[in-house]
């Protein structure tokens, strides 16, 4: 525990963000030191000192990904009923964070029934899960929060169907960086930026959003985040949905 509260920030991440997930993270920490035949936690910390190429393995063992279809059932259903048919008739939208492909297919589900045409951009800094994603093989722990009759709709032995894979575009990137080209109607950067990133990093990820937005365009957050409130105007915050606002104003005016 002492190494990762010395290590986070050091990363651009937030002791406090990782309370519930800080055993995950030790474990890989645990099974990193063992790969490197180191005997604890000081050792590493040199280790950490003498190679600077060793941050970014630690970075990879403070990733947290718990993705599952329809997480947080009550959000994609507002997304169906209010937000995409609000947005639509035609949505652009950007998955941050995608993991394996839970999220951003979920969102194609959703659109399929309120009647909205969907392209999903999604996006990881995880090679391995974007393959698992394309591939859209899921296992039935992934599959037990989908409405029964969505499910025996859109997936077969528990591979989802190929009208709605083909909705989604899968490329590597990392929400830290310049936001992928074009203009988006809607973001989902869930559970991600603003719960485990440190503040100053928070405000840039705000600001990439904003520009990845168009005007009054939608993002959706974890119902527990809040994004930097100069760039976004709450929606249906309960559910965790911000619009953009006209222009990103400095926070401390706010």
């Amino acid at each position: 525990m002492a190494l990762l509260q010395w290590a986070l920030p050091r990363l651009g991440l937030r002791w406090q963000g990782f309370r519930r997930v800080r055993r995950q993270v030790c474990r890989r920490i645990a099974r990193r030191l063992e790969e490197l035949g180191l005997p604890d936690c000081a050792a590493y910390r040199s280790y950490l000192d003498a190679n600077d190429e060793e941050w970014v393995e630690l970075d990879r063992c403070c990733r947290v990904t718990i993705s599952r279809f329809w997480r947080d059932r009550a959000v994609f259903e507002t997304l169906r009923d209010v937000v995409l048919p609000a947005l639509g008739p035609a949505v652009r939208a950007w998955s941050v964070g995608c993991a394996s492909g839970e999220e951003p297919y979920s969102l194609v589900l959703a659109a399929a029934e309120a009647g909205v045409a969907i392209d999903v951009l999604a996006t990881d800094v995880d090679h391995a899960l974007l393959e698992r994603a394309r591939a859209a093989r899921y296992p039935e722990s992934s599959l037990r929060g989908l409405p029964p009759a969505l499910r025996a709709q859109a997936f077969a032995d528990g591979r989802l169907a190929p009208a709605h894979r083909e909705r989604v575009t899968f490329a590597l990137h990392d929400v830290r960086d310049d936001p992928p080209g074009g203009s988006f109607d809607l973001v989902l950067c869930r559970n991600v930026a603003f719960t485990y990133f440190a503040d100053d990093v928070q405000r840039a990820v705000a600001g990439h959003l904003h520009r990845a937005l168009r005007p009054a365009g939608a993002l959706v957050v974890g119902a527990h985040e809040t994004p930097a409130p100069g760039p976004f105007e709450p929606w249906l915050r309960d559910r965790g949905v911000w619009r953009r606002a006209s222009a990103p104003r400095n926070r401390s005016a706010v």
